[in-house]
C-alpha cells in the first residue's frame, strides 16, 4: 500500500473575491442615530509590511448603548437604521476603513468589537478599540500598562469629518492585544 501525506494548508488568499461585498464598511444612514466617525487603520505583519488581503469585522452597540442581538434585554429597542455590523478588506497597503458612529455604553466605556481573518491565520483573532479621548474600563485597565496604547484608536484631524485611527500590527513591539476568546 501506498501512502502519501496531504500537503500543509493555510486559509486565503481568497478572502477579497469571496467575502468583500461594496458597503458592507458603512454601517449607517441619514437616519442613524449618534455621532458619526470613520475608523481607519493599516494592518502589519511582524516585520512592518502591510497585509494587502486581510479582512477585518466589526460589530458595536448604537448610539444609545444597545446591541442589535437577541442576547441584548434592549435588542427590540435598537436603532434600526444602524447595522451594527460591518466588514472591510485591505487594499495593498493595507488599509481599511469603517463609517460608523461613536458607540455609546450603558455600563462601561465605549468600544467596537473587531474580528481579523487573515491568510496563513486557521482561526481568527478578536479584539477590542477603545477610543483615546474616553475613560479605560475594567478590560482594558487588565492589560499591563505597556500593551494598553495597541487597543487604542487615536484621533485625528480629516476634513471628512471625526477620524479614528487603529492601526493593527500582528507581532513586534506595536504588537496589538489580541483576546482568547
Amino acid at each position: 500500500m501506498n501512502i502519501k501525506q496531504t500537503a500543509s494548508q493555510t486559509v486565503g488568499p481568497f478572502f477579497h473575491n469571496a467575502l468583500i461585498r461594496d458597503g458592507e464598511n458603512n454601517l449607517v444612514n441619514q437616519h442613524t442615530r449618534g455621532e458619526r466617525i470613520w475608523l481607519r487603520g493599516t494592518v502589519f505583519d511582524g516585520e512592518g509590511q502591510v497585509i494587502p488581503d486581510a479582512i477585518l469585522e466589526i460589530w458595536q452597540a448604537d448610539a444609545s448603548g444597545i446591541y442589535k442581538h437577541p442576547t441584548d434585554p434592549k435588542h427590540n429597542q435598537a436603532d434600526p437604521h444602524f447595522t451594527s455590523f460591518g466588514r472591510a478588506g485591505t487594499d495593498k497597503n493595507g488599509a481599511y476603513w469603517f463609517y460608523t458612529i461613536l458607540p455609546s455604553a450603558r455600563t462601561t466605556t465605549p468600544y467596537i468589537n473587531l474580528r481579523l481573518f487573515m491568510r496563513g491565520l486557521l482561526i481568527h483573532l478578536v479584539t477590542r478599540i477603545y477610543f483615546a479621548d474616553h475613560p479605560s474600563d475594567p478590560v482594558l485597565n487588565s492589560l499591563e500598562p505597556s500593551r494598553k496604547f495597541s487597543l487604542i484608536a487615536t484621533r485625528e484631524d480629516n476634513p471628512d469629518g471625526l477620524t479614528y485611527r487603529f492601526d493593527i500590527h500582528m507581532q513586534g513591539e506595536l504588537e496589538t492585544v489580541f483576546f482568547d476568546v
